[in-house]
């Protein structure tokens, strides 16, 4: 297997993951209001997360910003694995610590999309150099 299409299957697998949370996010579901209540964001962090995560999605599924949609998702996932360390507990209404789970393992994949494509990284970091360089 190449290593484009095992890049496309990671992200497809980030993105199935994000997407399924959406749902309940956008809709109020009691277990979103929930967790968010907890944290003491509610509804403006719920709404905030589900339109993050849906950017993170449409980032990383489009090739040419693959890379910046696994850093955002990194990012965004980061923040809900830390929330569940501290603040919301592994399990979270009896779920078996599913969310937990999938949370780390949309941790994990973005950071190995990120590594099979550390020279695109690369080229962005030397693109946004030059930019600010040329605009000072």
């Amino acid at each position: 297997m190449n290593k484009e299409r095992f890049s496309l299957i990671l992200r497809i697998i980030i993105s199935i993951t994000l997407f399924q949370t959406l749902f309940f996010k956008f809709t109020g579901a009691p277990e979103s209001v929930y967790i968010f209540s907890t944290l003491g964001i509610e509804p403006w962090g719920r709404i905030g997360s589900g339109v993050a995560e849906l950017i993170a999605i449409i980032l990383i599924l489009y090739s040419p910003t693959k890379v910046l949609g696994a850093l955002f998702s990194l990012l965004i996932i980061s923040g809900a694995i830390l929330s569940h360390l501290f603040v919301l507990g592994i399990e979270i209404q009896n779920d078996g610590g599913l969310l937990f789970f999938l949370a780390n393992l949309v941790f994990f994949l973005s950071l190995l999309v990120l590594y099979i494509h550390k020279e695109e990284g690369k080229n962005w970091i030397l693109k946004g150099r030059q930019y600010l360089q040329s605009i000072k």
